[in-house]
């Protein structure tokens, strides 16, 4: 430990799951430093995860769709102005080094592959061959102040947003979030159909997850399929409304994207469902109760790459459609 270290910022300006797991250097710099400030830089619409984190000082909020570049001058501005004793940066990209190379501080952690890394002074190796998780790799940013125990990200819905929730919570239910950014992460709609079909006489109450841009393909799915039992929620939930209601799931099935995350940050029962990509890049479930489920097929093209496509490069999408409805209800108890 560096005694002197009394103030951290955290920069991760990338999207919702990246910040989610980044919060587990919260959790650690706190634990390490219990008296320390810590502060947290994040890009517009991420906020809300972390706003509610006990261990925060402050949230800085980059817009990057309003004057990006003019705000991002001002922002390192502030960030230097704030004289922070260390800056952690767990982006890899050019704005995020910018901040932190001119942040003024004496000590600057990030990963090799940021452009302005020549100006930290320590950087950590983003190797995705290693077996290590995000949360891992993250860790190694710090290890150096801090040790090698590893700590899990956490999120931390309030009491409003756990009562939000609670008329749902009612028997045994399960939260399905059918969607991802990416087509070749996510499991075709008809697959996810057949699926709720199946377990109609297994649960009380299946939930929808996702965003408001997800309300048409999840009402598709609701209106699909012969399980009266489906409630449509996507859009009318935030991050951490969504959080609380799938901490008390039987089972959530998600996708490789952001719910996979919120679900790890619960330590709530989770089956990833991955098809394009693969676990082992080191973006896994971390709940104790996590189950993984992928085609079985050896597929030459699989994986096709780190974040998926927006369409199957091969034109097949076989990484999804061989995944069996067998394979998913195995996941749920009996």
């Amino acid at each position: 430990m560096v005694a002197s270290i009394q103030s951290f910022l955290i920069i991760q300006t990338a999207f919702i799951g990246d910040v989610i797991l980044a919060t587990a250097l919260i959790e650690k710099i706190h634990k390490s430093y219990p008296t320390a400030s810590i502060d947290f830089f994040l890009r517009k619409g991420n906020e809300s995860l972390v706003i509610g984190n006990p261990h925060l000082s402050e949230v800085i909020i980059w817009d990057k769709k309003k004057g990006k570049i003019k705000n991002l001058l001002k922002l390192t501005a502030y960030v230097r102005n704030k004289n922070y004793d260390c800056v952690v940066n767990a982006h890899r990209f050019a704005s995020s080094g910018l901040i932190t190379a001119f942040s003024g501080s004496r000590i600057k952690s990030g990963f090799d592959k940021n452009p302005w890394s020549f100006f930290f002074t320590h950087r950590s190796k983003h190797d995705l061959e290693s077996n290590l998780h995000e949360t891992e790799r993250n860790q190694k940013l710090i290890e150096f102040i801090t040790d090698k125990n590893r700590e899990l990200p956490r999120l931390y819905p309030s009491t409003k947003d756990f009562e939000k929730v609670r008329a749902f919570q009612v028997g045994r239910y399960i939260c399905v979030a059918p969607t991802s950014v990416w087509f070749t992460k996510q499991l075709p709609a008809d697959q996810w159909i057949d699926f709720l079909n199946s377990v109609i006489d297994r649960v009380d109450s299946i939930f929808l997850l996702g965003a408001f841009s997800d309300q048409t393909l999840c009402e598709k799915i609701k209106t699909q399929t012969q399980n009266k039992k489906v409630v449509n929620l996507s859009g009318q939930l935030s991050f951490l409304e969504s959080a609380a209601l799938m901490k008390g799931a039987l089972m959530n099935f998600v996708n490789d994207s952001a719910p996979m995350h919120i679900a790890s940050a619960m330590n709530a029962p989770v089956t990833a469902i991955f098809c394009s990509t693969i676990a082992s890049f080191g973006f896994g479930p971390l709940s104790e109760k996590s189950k993984i489920v992928q085609t079985t097929e050896k597929l030459e093209c699989r994986p096709c790459g780190l974040h998926g496509y927006k369409a199957c490069p091969e034109g097949h999408f076989k990484c999804a459609t061989t995944i069996t409805n067998e394979s998913l209800q195995n996941c749920l108890e009996k």
